[in-house]
């Protein structure tokens, strides 16, 4: 008699398992995440390549001391946010909305590196016309190994016969493994495809990049576990009726996780941008109230961001707190110090909080200039234009230094300000360097009263 297979539940946001439903999630205390899949068999699972490598155990000091070989695309932005290029052996996990861009990026990145690279694209949503017309649309002419394939033992039986140094999937929801029960893009489905996948990319070397659809929370669609089995993981961010997307790294094995790359969604596909602090700022640079800009640093990369402001009166019995791209938690605590230790009410105010160009800030150094922004807009008095504001505002009123000020000083400069205002900690550490920033006036504040003071009540004089 057949033995009979076990099922199983597994938890969508964080991967942990059980033998039996629970309503909720013993590892993340979610509810309602359980979903039952029945893994593959054993003994199916061995040798999906036809290509058996031996397993042995060995001292570490024995392993051979090889340098760090990465694969250019000569996509500058693409390449930064993975570490300064494709590592030989990983695999990387790219997900965003749908339209966003995810395809088009991988089809211009396979492109680029199939110039010195062998390159097999696998294409699980498209058929192969339709491939031939996006990269025609995108103007690509490079030649690479593609399949329409959707079948995962087809897919490995396909890439052995290629034995390429790259493999591109899209999308990994849309592979399935015929063993398995469950549609394609199930719990069991994606878990099985991703561990066959990562084994294929250590075992044979191979640099594998995967295609994952989000929910509409913004997450990796399937189980958080995917996310834990990859090497790199990125989002591609943005509105998809603007042009610009956002490139951002939230996990990385082979380098940082705080770079971003920025990108035009154009006729002619994903365009760099090379110096992306124009798109954060408004063009005209007329004096308004509630205008800010702050220097954000994203991995090495400096980016002078705007900040909006508006603060009216409100007509309901609870004023509205609404933020986009900056955490509404940090603009709740900066309108507490605002009010306890400069003088500022909001109450009965409604307050509106924007980052302009959809950019979405992390970092506390733009405490300062969310300050001035909500404070300018209060009482309507304009920020001089060619100002930027960047400090960590404490719980006491303090302003807190922040790291690489010279670098967002560099940054204002080749964009024309003539006026930083900046912790006077930082300021202190930059005597040496004076004579670099003559032409611009650096402004030192060491609390949020006295900062207020310099930067709005100043401007009324």
């Amino acid at each position: 008699m057949a033995k009979k297979q076990m099922t199983l539940f597994c938890c969508s946001s964080c991967g942990y398992e059980t033998q039996k439903w629970l309503g909720r999630c013993p590892g993340c205390n979610e509810w309602n995440t359980m979903a039952e899949f029945k893994p593959a068999p054993v003994s199916k699972r061995k040798s999906l390549m036809g290509l058996e490598t031996k397993t042995e155990a060995v001292n570490l000091k024995t392993v051979p001391a090889v340098d760090e070989e990465r694969m250019i695309s000569g996509i500058g932005e693409f390449d930064r946010v993975l570490g300064g290029g494709t590592v030989s052996g990983s695999v990387v996990l790219l997900g965003g909305d749908p339209g966003i861009g995810k395809s088009t990026l991988l089809l211009q990145a396979a492109a680029c590196l199939a110039a010195e690279k062998k390159v097999f694209y696998a294409s699980g949503e498209e058929s192969l016309r339709q491939l031939k017309m996006r990269a025609e649309r995108v103007g690509i002419t490079e030649d690479f190994i593609t399949a329409a394939v959707t079948e995962l033992e087809a897919l490995l039986e396909l890439t052995a016969q290629t034995k390429p140094d790259i493999l591109v999937v899209d999308s990994v929801q849309s592979i399935y493994r015929a063993e398995l029960d469950g549609v394609p893009g199930s719990v069991s489905q994606v878990r099985e495809v991703t561990g066959e996948l990562v084994r294929m990319a250590k075992e044979h070397n191979i640099a594998v990049f995967l295609v994952g659809h989000v929910t509409k929370e913004g997450v990796m669609a399937g189980p958080r576990l995917l996310e834990h089995m990859v090497d790199t993981v990125l989002y591609l961010e943005g509105d998809r009726y603007h042009s610009f997307r956002i490139l951002r790294g939230v996990k990385n094995r082979f380098g940082s996780t705080n770079e971003i790359g920025v990108f035009m969604m154009e006729s002619e596909g994903m365009v760099e941008v090379a110096n992306p602090s124009h798109l954060f700022i408004s063009h005209h640079r007329e004096q308004s109230p509630g205008a800010v800009i702050t220097a954000s640093m994203e991995g090495t990369r400096p980016l002078l961001v705007e900040i909006q402001s508006l603060v009216a009166p409100t007509s309901y019995p609870t004023p509205r707190r609404t933020t986009a791209g900056i955490d509404s938690n940090r603009v709740a605590l900066v309108m507490a110090v605002l009010e306890k230790h400069a003088g500022t009410s909001f109450f009965g105010l409604d307050t509106f909080v924007n980052v302009v160009g959809g950019v979405r800030l992390y970092e506390t150094a733009a405490d300062l200039a969310l300050a001035f922004s909500l404070t300018s807009s209060l009482r309507g008095i304009c920020l001089n234009s060619d100002t930027v504001a960047v400090g960590e505002v404490g719980l006491t009123g303090e302003i807190r230094p922040v790291s690489r000020i010279s670098q967002r000083i560099n940054e204002a400069v080749k964009l024309g300000f003539k006026r930083f205002v900046l912790p006077q900690a930082n300021l202190d550490e930059l005597k040496k360097e004076a004579a670099k920033y003559k032409s611009m006036q650096l402004v030192g504040v060491d609390n949020i009263k006295e900062a207020i003071g310099v930067a709005l009540l100043q401007q009324t004089k």
